[in-house]
């Protein structure tokens, strides 16, 4: 048959009248085609060949869809290392618990449970020096075939104790040496002091042997990649461009294999994601809507099955008046800016109605979804004015705030291109000029804010104007929050012989008077609760920290990913990946 359309006309019909102007044209074209037809007439009947060939006594049958679970983020973006403050996100802690081993996992009242995918035992085994051995499977390895062993605790110990801008380090500094025997798979960690927090250490281990000499060192761990891994699944592709990782079960895993062949994480605008949940090209979303897109997925779910749940991260949104800033050593001074700041705009802003509207944090250590969580932000109507100018400040005709015939500058900094720091510190900068407090806004790469900015006031931030004096920044609770404690406001002895001891932070906040109860709590030599109903009163005061929000994703999942749960705390949903299934392939 041959369509009047193909010949360039708007049909059939049209064509041949078009021919017949032509003169012998119309005749010559039905003589070839009468003849077309005459070379075919024998096999007219027959059907077409079938695309695939097939055999006798075979059916063809269609292919099944991938074996797999597509998820939705709102990004994919690199730095990937679950230890550094830099790399703080969804996508983290979701390849961290399925790509990286663990001595200890979340169990689901939030205790810490032993990891028998990896370890054997891990006990306290000595009480002077305190020693906690570590007993690995000897079948444990990286996806190179290299063990998974005690060089893998040593390089961890050795960059978590030292290097600036890492999560809760105060535990690993407590460790004074590793020995191994067995071929590295029996560990023993000696400490200075006891610590009862011991179980929240060497979670996400790393692949020591690749990355001890990388280049780029411990700032270009995972930065874009995971070299080798130790879990149940491994990396197929990592395209951050494309915004998508592809995670196939692992062929070197030596535990049960997951029942799922693939995971595939796609990041997409938030509209995008509902629109693939809609379609039911994402099966999972792990999301942090505003309020708009939680109305959107509420309609959805009106049309279409699917289960929400709330996923706090181990992650509160705080403010850091650094007293390591000459501008804010003063307390005064500090308490001045905090009152002049309206947390609850703030609070609004960065949680933009979502699910971390409802996780205020009104405590400096534990995070509101945390068992033990108790509000202790003292209710204050101080007027920032007085504090201005008990603190020898004075305000301008035109409201600029200055002392000595020099304005008050601040510089806020956030993480570049991280949410929700960089809105919060955009909103900070416009409510401290508003209060008459010129501000300067700092984004920087996140290693470049956490390694260098936040570590100190050395001099050549100084020489450069890169001395920081407020941070919105994250804080992490890796699972003892005593840690988190320490980590936060402790001091940390200097190295060598004498001298005074120095920050342990990234406020550059110490207090020698408040040291021994904070060394009491992280040694368990008294309750957690205890030290800090002595110590948070004392903290407010010292106007360091102001916390706003816990941040939180919310999870939405189709029927036909099955297994899909909040998880254990602060595990992520991803964590229980291993054993989802896809129904209705």
């Amino acid at each position: 048959m041959v369509d009047g359309a193909a010949l360039g006309a708007p049909d059939g019909r049209g064509s041949l009248v078009g021919m017949t102007r032509s003169g012998g044209t119309l005749a010559r074209l039905l003589a070839a085609l009468v003849a077309a037809v005459l070379v075919v007439s024998g096999c007219t009947v027959t059907p077409p060949p079938p695309l695939v060939p097939s055999t006798p006594g075979v059916t063809v049958v269609p292919k099944e869809k991938a074996n797999e679970v597509v998820v939705g983020l709102d990004d994919v973006r690199g730095g990937y290392n679950p230890h550094t403050l830099a790399g703080q996100s969804t996508v983290t802690t979701a390849l961290a618990s399925l790509l990286l081993p663990s001595t200890f996992r979340t169990a689901p009242d939030g205790s810490p449970r032993l990891d028998l995918d990896l370890m054997v035992s891990a006990e306290v085994t000595r009480a002077d020096p305190y020693t906690v051995t570590y007993v690995l499977r000897r079948d444990a390895s990286w996806s190179d075939s290299a063990p998974i062993a005690a060089e893998d605790f040593v390089y961890l110990w050795q960059r978590m104790r030292s290097e600036p801008g890492v999560v809760d380090p105060a535990g690993y500094r407590l460790i004074s040496d590793i020995t191994s025997r067995e071929g590295g798979k029996v560990v023993e960690v000696v400490f200075d002091q006891p610590y009862p927090g011991w179980r929240s250490l060497f979670a996400n281990l790393l692949p020591a042997h690749l990355l001890k000499d990388a280049p780029g060192g411990w700032g270009a761990a995972l930065a874009d990649s995971f070299p080798a891994t130790g879990g149940p699944f491994a990396v197929r592709t990592l395209d951050q461009p494309r915004g998508e990782i592809v995670l196939e079960r692992s062929d070197r895993y030596w535990e049960q294999p997951p029942a799922l062949d693939r995971v595939v994480l796609r990041r997409a605008s938030q509209s995008g994601t509902i629109s693939a949940l809609r379609t039911g090209d994402d099966q999972v979303a792990l999301i942090r809507p505003d309020a708009a897109a939680v109305e959107e997925l509420a309609e959805l779910a009106r049309s279409r099955q699917l289960s929400t749940a709330q996923v706090p991260r181990p992650e509160v949104v705080q403010l850091l008046l650094r007293p390591a800033s000459p501008r804010l050593a003063d307390p005064k001074v500090r308490a001045a800016v905090m009152a002049s700041v309206n947390r609850d705009e703030l609070i609004a802003a960065g949680s933009r109605g979502g699910p971390s509207a409802g996780l205020r944090a009104d405590s400096l250590v534990v995070p509101p979804s945390k068992a033990g969580y108790r509000p202790t932000m003292p209710r204050s109507s101080v007027d920032p004015a007085a504090l201005f100018t008990e603190a020898g400040y004075t305000r301008s005709e035109s409201g600029q705030w200055g002392r000595d015939g020099r304005p008050l500058e601040l510089t806020v900094a956030a993480p570049a291109g991280i949410e929700p720091y960089v809105t919060i510190a955009n909103q900070l900068q416009r409510q401290l000029t508003l209060s008459g407090i010129a501000v300067r806004l700092l984004t920087t790469p996140p290693n470049e804010l956490f390694g260098q900015d936040l570590a100190g006031t050395s001099a050549g931030n100084a020489e450069q104007g890169r001395v920081v004096d407020i941070a919105v920044v994250p804080q992490v609770d890796t699972g003892d929050s005593a840690a988190v404690l320490a980590s936060t406001f402790g001091c940390r002895a200097p190295s060598g012989d004498g001298g005074e001891p120095i920050p342990a932070n990234l406020s550059g906040f110490c207090d020698q008077s408040l040291q021994p109860v904070i060394d009491a709590a992280l040694t368990g030599r008294s309750l957690l609760s205890d030290a800090l109903a002595q110590l948070e009163p004392l903290l407010w005061q010292q106007a360091v920290v102001l916390p706003l929000f816990q941040v939180a994703d919310l999870l939405v999942a189709l029927p036909e990913a099955q297994g899909v749960s909040a998880g254990p705390p602060f595990a992520g949903p991803l964590s229980q990946a291993p054993l989802w299934r896809r129904e209705g392939r």
